[in-house]
């Protein structure tokens, strides 16, 4: 099969919950010929467009990290990782070194899912950390960088669904309704919305700095 386009996607985290619909998306899209992953270990997807790529995010192969437009979905939480340490390691360490080789190797459009709340001088470690990473990459002067934060993630999260996202999401939906007007970036947002929007907003033609909150994100 040929594609209209021969441009390159580049996809960190794309087994997690956002990571894995914006691949289908993308692998979908007749705007891409070639969407690379990478991946610690082997995922089992199969599809022609698709280049799994073995990477040690500790070690990184500079090579590898070559694509025309990088998405990351990279995201844990501190229970998750173990410690605070760990989760910067993830939610920090990783997207940045990514965006550095991506840069270095020309890549010119960056999209990261990072979070409301986010803010480099929150007392709030998570906050904290994803306003720190927010910082670094706009120091990095991508010709674009779209930074996405949603607020509570919807979807199915398979076996690694924690307990209080599980009743966060039971609140959502119950609070949702009044979720209007200037409260509407606190409303629950499906995950598939962020991909959608991830990808959508990947194909806009301005560059510069974008940042999208969860009410704007809504709308995908």
């Amino acid at each position: 099969m040929s594609y209209s386009s021969h441009k390159t996607a580049l996809v960190i985290g794309a087994t997690g919950l956002v990571g894995k619909q914006v691949l289908n998306y993308l692998l979908a899209s007749p705007i891409y010929n070639q969407i690379k992953i990478l991946t610690r270990r082997a995922t089992g997807l199969k599809h022609e467009k698709l280049n799994e790529i073995f990477f040690d995010f500790d070690k990184p192969d500079a090579s590898l990290v070559k694509a025309d437009d990088i998405f990351c979905c990279l995201g844990t939480t501190i229970k998750k990782a173990g410690s605070e340490e760990a989760f910067k390691k993830v939610d920090f360490q990783y997207p940045l070194q990514i965006g550095r080789l991506g840069k270095l190797n020309g890549s010119s459009k960056y999209l990261i899912v990072s979070s409301m709340g986010a803010d480099s001088k929150s007392f709030i470690f998570y906050n904290r950390v994803k306003g720190e990473i927010e910082k670094e990459l706009t120091d990095l002067h991508y010709d674009t960088l779209h930074i996405l934060r949603p607020s509570l993630l919807l979807g199915d999260r398979g076996g690694e669904a924690r307990f209080g996202e599980k009743i966060g999401e039971v609140l959502a939906k119950i609070l949702d309704p009044v979720m209007v007007g200037p409260l509407k970036k606190y409303a629950a947002i499906d995950s598939a919305k962020v991909a959608r929007g991830m990808v959508e907003l990947a194909q806009l033609p301005e560059k510069g700095l974008f940042i999208h909150d969860s009410a704007e994100l809504q709308h995908f």
